[in-house]
Order: C-alpha cells, then sequence, then structure tokens
C-alpha cells in the first residue's frame, strides 16, 4: 500500500512540473506535439529510474561511508550525464529503431533538472531503494502524462483562433497555469488514503 501511495503522490498530487517545478524547460519546449511529448517521456522514464537506482548505490555505498556527501551533487550530475551517453551508445548499436525514436531526446535529458532533482530527492526522503525505484518511475509518468496533456492541448490551440495579444508563449503560459491548477485538485489524495487505509500521515 505505501508504494501505491508514493504512486499517486508521486504522478499526480505531487506531480514533478506543476508541484515541483522541475523540468520545466523540455515541458515548454518539447510539448508542441503529442508525439515528441511520448518520445522525451518514454526517454526520460528509462534514464531518470536508471538514475536514481545508480545514484542511491553511489550516495550509500560511498559518498556516505566515506562521508563525501558535499559531492554529492557534482558525483549525481557526472553519473547522469555518463549514463545517458552510456544509454545513447548502447541503444545505436543494439536497438536502431528505438535509437531512432528515442535519439534527439536523449541529450536533452542531460539538462533537464528533472532527474537530477529526483536523484536528491530520494535520499533527502531517505527512501529504501525499492522506494526510490517506484518514487522515480512514478515521477517520471507524472513528467509524461504532464507533458503528453499539454502537448494535446498545445495542439488544439493551434487550431483555434487566439486573440493577436496571446498569441505565442502568453497562451502558453495561461494553459501552463491553468493546467498546473488542475492538478492542484488532486491535494490532499494521498493524505485522504493514508487515514482510510490507517497509516502514518
Amino acid at each position: 500500500m505505501e508504494y501505491l501511495l508514493i504512486f499517486i503522490s508521486a504522478v499526480f498530487v505531487n506531480n514533478i512540473i506543476f508541484s515541483q517545478f522541475l523540468g520545466i524547460c523540455p515541458f515548454l519546449g518539447v510539448s508542441k506535439k503529442i508525439e515528441t511529448a511520448l518520445g522525451m517521456g518514454m526517454a526520460v522514464a528509462f534514464v531518470l529510474t536508471l538514475s536514481t537506482v545508480v545514484t542511491y548505490l553511489l550516495q550509500y555505498y560511498l559518498l556516505t561511508p566515506l562521508h563525501l556527501e558535499y559531492l554529492q551533487t557534482l558525483a549525481f550530475i557526472l553519473v547522469i550525464a555518463s549514463l545517458v551517453q552510456m544509454v545513447e551508445i548502447i541503444l545505436k548499436k543494439v536497438s536502431p529503431a528505438l535509437y531512432q525514436a528515442l535519439g534527439i531526446f536523449l541529450p536533452l535529458i542531460t539538462t533537464n533538472c528533472a532527474v537530477l532533482g529526483v536523484a536528491i530527492l530520494v535520499i533527502q526522503k531517505e527512501f529504501s531503494l525499492i522506494e526510490s525505484i517506484v518514487y522515480a518511475f512514478s515521477t517520471a509518468l507524472g513528467f509524461a502524462l504532464a507533458l503528453t496533456v499539454f502537448a494535446g492541448l498545445r495542439e488544439q490551440l493551434s487550431l483555434v483562433n487566439v486573440p493577436k495579444g496571446m498569441r505565442g508563449i502568453a497562451i502558453v503560459m495561461i494553459v501552463a497555469g491553468l493546467l498546473s491548477l488542475a492538478f492542484m485538485g488532486f491535494g490532499g489524495v494521498d493524505g485522504g488514503l493514508r487515514s482510510v487505509f490507517g497509516l502514518d500521515v
């Protein structure tokens, strides 16, 4: 049940984009078409989950025992950049079709602050390894959901006659704000589920 609560909280209640404001650059930049949004969402899900596992192990089996916690951010950035490069090389050799589908999105993930943010958050929240994996994958799903819904709304906007003064980034920011308000409607869901199932709030 704890894993289900982590999942619901990460996807809906504390969405990485709308609640924690991480990953805004790809949210605004790669959300013009649903197809590209889905591709970016898939790539982020894979890299975010993998990097969270590696950074978790790095933190608890290297940095903490050697009292090098102050190197956390630098070490995590190096790990994420290396993982993205490694995944790109492996995909190019093993599955050219998947590489073609995700290839253009993989370099963007290196600069996606959501990946680094989640790696640091699982350490701050003191999750176990399994909880960290569930949280990372759920957060990536929440990211993909937000990106895809926003891309669908932007595709619909292209069919609408938007007033001249609101065209471009202005209407995009307004729609993003409204979507953020919609996700705020999920606030308290995880707390309600905890009380229903008798878990510590």
